[in-house]
């Protein structure tokens, strides 16, 4: 393989790259930075440039991630307008769109035992993510009286959890078979949840 990193200037990423590949198909502690180096087509001495251990290499992975994750939660949230609960709903289906397109980013990011709060880079790209679906949670929670209304930050983690389920579950190929489409259950268990909490009408 071809020492793109040397060639292109863009050691670093070629780095995460390499990392990404053997995230995907080992798990995050299946490999080595020598390994990580080997698949990025670099010298092993060449890692220790931009990353002082595995851990280190994989947050960067996991930022990046976050940051692309927050772009798409964004967007789906954007596209959703002017409809409030069309934009939440959008936000729960680009969630299961980003494991599925980004396999190795998403173990990065949730299944790494890394920290989000490693490096501030990484905490704030987190955040981001985290701040879109809030928002949508609190444009949904706006048309019920303030008296009945959940806390925008417990709606979304509640989502959240719930599409992570959905993910590791049924949508990452992990050998459990759906009795449905992963779409059409996180789609269901969020309105089921939500008229629950009567955010939406059992009519809707």
């Amino acid at each position: 393989m071809a020492k793109r990193g040397y060639h292109h200037g863009n050691l670093k990423q070629a780095l995460i790259e390499g990392a990404l590949v053997l995230i995907e198909a080992r798990g995050p502690t299946g490999f080595t930075l020598s390994e990580a180096a080997k698949t990025a087509g670099v010298t092993p001495a060449a890692v220790y440039r931009h990353f002082e251990g595995r851990e280190d290499l994989i947050a960067e992975a996991a930022r990046q991630g976050f940051e692309m994750f927050a772009d798409l939660m964004q967007f789906a949230y954007d596209k959703g307008q002017p409809s409030a609960l069309a934009a939440f709903e959008a936000t729960g289906r680009a969630y299961l769109a980003f494991a599925r397109k980004h396999p190795g980013h998403y173990i990065a990011m949730f299944e790494s035992g890394i920290s989000v709060n490693r490096t501030p880079a990484l905490a704030d790209a987190a955040a981001r993510a985290k701040a879109v679906l809030e928002k949508a949670a609190q444009d949904l929670s706006e048309h019920i009286p303030p008296e009945k209304r959940p806390p925008a930050s417990m709606v979304s983690a509640h989502i959240w959890a719930m599409s992570h389920g959905v993910v590791e579950l049924y949508a990452r190929n992990t050998g459990t078979a759906s009795p449905f489409p992963p779409e059409d259950l996180l789609e269901s268990g969020v309105g089921i949840y939500l008229r629950g909490l009567g955010l939406i009408s059992p009519d809707d």
